[in-house]
């Protein structure tokens, strides 16, 4: 059996993972950059035990080709997630590091 911070660290690494890879090569420009943004926060907010979604695109990183447009690479993502399951809680990311984008655990609050 796991414990409830488990159950919500899982929660989240599935819901960063799947975002990932769902969203990565999606046509994109600085001019649609945040209504892509606000899609995927709506998107991933209404799966089960997710609390809050903050999804960021990095707009430097949007060079367009000659028709006008970029395609959204894992790069560009500053993504922070909050789930919660039983009595824990917990918040991860999906960052650049300079070298690649990870997925991370920041905290874990499991209830007393």
């Amino acid at each position: 059996m796991v414990s409830d911070g488990e159950q919500a660290a899982f929660e989240a690494g599935i819901k960063l993972g799947a975002l990932y890879h769902q969203w990565v090569g999606t046509p994109i420009s600085r001019a649609t950059a945040e209504s892509v943004e606000q899609a995927i926060e709506g998107a991933v907010g209404l799966q089960p035990y997710v609390q809050e979604i903050r999804v960021r695109l990095n707009r430097d990183l949007m060079t367009e080709n000659p028709f006008g447009y970029s395609e959204l690479s894992g790069k560009m993502f500053a993504v922070e997630i909050v789930t919660e399951y039983g009595g824990a809680r917990c918040t991860a990311e999906l960052h650049d590091t300079g070298e690649y984008p990870l997925m991370s655990i920041r905290q874990i609050d499991e209830a007393p």
